[in-house]
């Protein structure tokens, strides 16, 4: 039973359709494994048993009857803390809505219970996700199954670190600044932040208050996994029109520009001097690709069509903006303030008019169009996720990133530098697949980004199929 918990999410969907084990069994296995490993992870931080219970034993009996079943049936999974569940708290990992029980679940919850999943917990995450570190007053600290004195990553921390631990059979994530892609790199998982739009973003609680239906720029919702299959299955379940458009609106996104690595064309920017890349991580992403070379991809090295200090320039202040809308009205006040008083730097950006904010959308427009016109040319871009490996806890409070560091090379640098790697799929609405290609030798997973075209989503969930076929993926940490 140990390694049924690792399966993938399709392996113990069909394991249960074809009677292996019980949908009974497998929640009763993943609850018992979060009694014996979860106290040294502090990943599902809340549990409704009772009611997944009643939900596995109603799978079971479709099962019995012969019905037809969905893609995920049986399958216990687990959602981010920011995701409303009816009828569980949705904390958003802040005090401010520590007490907001939701009377109806999410869009993408319904479309996983649709799929036939036993949603049974909600994972942790950092206060109002706005962190690559995991912890809040809450529910407290997360951390990484492979090295308990480093954090799983931000903000779906909790995620990545119930899936390498085998806590969970799938998760759903949720990533404006890296926040699926950061912890599927650090945990050693695999990640997708799909094409802006495509998965309905309703019913978080993270950015914003409970209730709020308008769109939050540049967020999305996505899946995890331990295995690449599992992203396309996500993906496949949680993809398409919301509720207001459906009557209208199909979504049929693309196949995959190739299906074997030798058919893909592949662009790599490895490193840059604007944001480098430490030395272990580095190496591993070059073995990668000569591995992928290897495999008879056609390979470009180079940056992108946007350079990095470029794109920034675009990023921050649009993703600080966002930021603003989450600060209490007596705060914002006094940025408004320090904004009109020549304060500049977060205040300002926080503060943006729209004016600035649409002529920055603008340039962003041209951005997006010269990404478009680069992938004319090549399937997928491969780049780091983040500058290093998982780091140790921080958690000194630090709300505008000038206190903390990172160690890179050998020298500190700016916390902030966990952007520019994540911004390029970020600010330009691109899918970015997360994959794990090495470890440290420490034993720190090390992933790589695979970012392809606007709306081929599944381009960069096959190419993360290809490499995990040529070069290995998911391993599990010792001790679980």
């Amino acid at each position: 039973m140990t390694d049924l918990a690792f399966r993938s999410a399709r392996q113990l969907a069909a394991a249960v359709a074809a009677k292996e084990v019980s949908s009974v069994e497998l929640l009763d296995h993943y609850l018992d494994r979060g009694r014996r490993f979860d106290p040294k992870v502090n990943a599902v931080v809340a549990r409704d048993e009772e009611g997944a219970r009643a939900a596995a034993r109603a799978a079971d009996r479709a099962v019995s009857r012969g019905e037809p079943l969905g893609a995920l049936h049986g399958v216990p999974v687990t959602v981010k803390d920011s995701v409303e569940v009816a009828g569980m708290r949705a904390t958003g990992g802040s005090a401010r809505w520590g007490q907001h029980v939701p009377d109806r679940d999410a869009e993408s919850v319904t479309r996983l219970k649709n799929a036939g999943a036993i949603v049974f917990g909600k994972s942790n995450l950092p206060a109002d996700a706005r962190d690559w570190q995991t912890y809040n007053e809450i529910y407290g600290t997360t951390n990484n199954p492979w090295d308990p004195a480093r954090g799983p990553g931000g903000s779906s921390g909790g995620s990545a670190a119930a899936l390498a631990a085998g806590l969970t059979g799938l998760e759903l994530g949720g990533d404006t600044a890296g926040s699926i892609r950061v912890p599927a790199h650090f945990c050693g998982v695999y990640g997708l932040r799909p094409s802006y739009g495509i998965v309905p973003g309703r019913g978080t609680v993270s950015g914003h208050a409970p209730g709020t239906l308008a769109d939050t720029d540049m967020s999305v919702l996505g899946p995890l996994g331990r295995h690449a299959d599992d992203l396309g299955l996500g993906l496949d379940v949680l993809a398409g029109a919301d509720r207001e458009r459906s009557p209208a609106w199909r979504l049929e996104l693309p196949a995959a520009r190739a299906n074997t690595l030798r058919e893909f064309r592949v662009a790599a920017w490895l490193d840059d001097p604007f944001c480098p890349v430490d030395g272990e991580p580095a190496a591993i992403l070059r073995e990668t690709l000569e591995a992928v070379r290897a495999e008879g991809a056609a390979v470009v090295e180079g940056p992108g069509p946007v350079g990095l200090e470029e794109t920034m320039a675009l990023y921050r202040p649009l993703l600080m903006a966002q930021s603003g809308l989450i600060e209490p009205d007596e705060s914002y006040s006094g940025l408004v303030a320090l904004a009109a008083a020549g304060g500049g730097g977060f205040a300002s950006d926080a503060t943006l008019r729209f004016r600035d904010w649409h002529l920055l959308d603008e340039r962003r427009q041209h951005s997006r169009r010269r990404w478009a016109e680069f992938f004319r040319d090549v399937d997928v871009l491969l780049c780091p996720v983040s500058p290093t490996a998982a780091f140790p806890h921080d958690q000194r409070p630090d709300p505008s990133w000038s206190l903390r560091t990172l160690r890179i090379n050998g020298s500190d640098r700016p916390y902030r530098e966990m952007l520019p790697w994540i911004s390029l799929s970020s600010l330009n609405y691109l899918p970015a697949a997360v994959a794990p290609v090495g470890a440290t030798r420490d034993g720190l997973p090390v992933g790589v980004q695979v970012i392809a075209p606007h709306l081929h989503d599944r381009t960069a969930v096959r190419f993360a199929q290809c490499l995990a076929e040529a070069i290995g993926g998911f391993r599990r940490p010792p001790g679980f």
